[in-house]
């Protein structure tokens, strides 16, 4: 009986090995491109994020470099590669405030999916267009620009002093400049403009 269980157990897995063969041979293929299409598909994605990454970057530098330069006609160099790259340099390029869409500038500094330094830079040109026409948001917005560590964190400074002037708070407005004549790591075109500002409020600003 024993031998007989055995011989039925054997003939049993014969077959079972047999159904699997002929499994694998008609059907193997789809697991296999499955396999194939879950690699390639995470090799793409990963493909994509790193070149999407690489054209970010190769946008901010080309933004900042033109930025440096000073001159709007800097911009029209700078290539794009999305809408949203192609609208910040439309708005980047413009020659003079009046052209410039400030709170256009200003949403486009307050989304989460452009880099640091290109939000700042679209924040600080929409505060210089007129800014957004809420006082209260604004001093916000060059807060978070003054913040340590920040990219245009100087430039920032700056407006906070020509705000603080414009709302008759002298006093903050000097304490402000002060501080950009003695900071380490201030360009020197700034740490000028700072102290004849300075001068024509009637301060002397300390040689030191």
């Amino acid at each position: 009986m024993a031998n007989t269980d055995s011989f039925i157990d054997e003939v049993t897995e014969e077959v079972r090995k047999d159904r699997l063969f002929k499994l694998l041979r008609r059907w193997g293929w789809v697991a296999i491109l499955a396999v194939l299409l879950l690699v390639g598909g995470a090799a793409w994605t990963e493909w994509q994020r790193s070149r999407d990454a690489a054209e970010a970057q190769a946008f901010g530098d080309a933004i900042l470099a033109a930025a440096a330069e000073g001159e709007p006609s800097a911009f029209d160099a700078v290539p794009t590669a999305t809408e949203e790259q192609a609208v910040l340099l439309a708005f980047l390029r413009s020659a003079t405030a009046e052209e410039i869409d400030a709170a256009g500038l200003i949403a486009l500094g307050e989304r989460d999916d452009l880099p640091q330094r290109l939000r700042h830079l679209a924040l600080l040109k929409g505060l210089m267009a007129g800014g957004s026409g809420d006082a209260e948001r604004d001093a916000a917005i060059l807060t978070q620009l003054a913040e340590a560590g920040a990219p245009f964190r100087f430039l920032a400074i700056e407006r906070q002093a020509h705000a603080a002037l414009a709302s008759g708070d002298e006093d903050e407005a000097v304490a402000l400049l002060t501080g950009l004549t003695e900071e380490a790591g201030v360009p020197e075109a700034l740490r000028r403009r700072a102290t004849q500002t300075m001068v024509a409020l009637g301060v002397v600003p300390d040689p030191t």
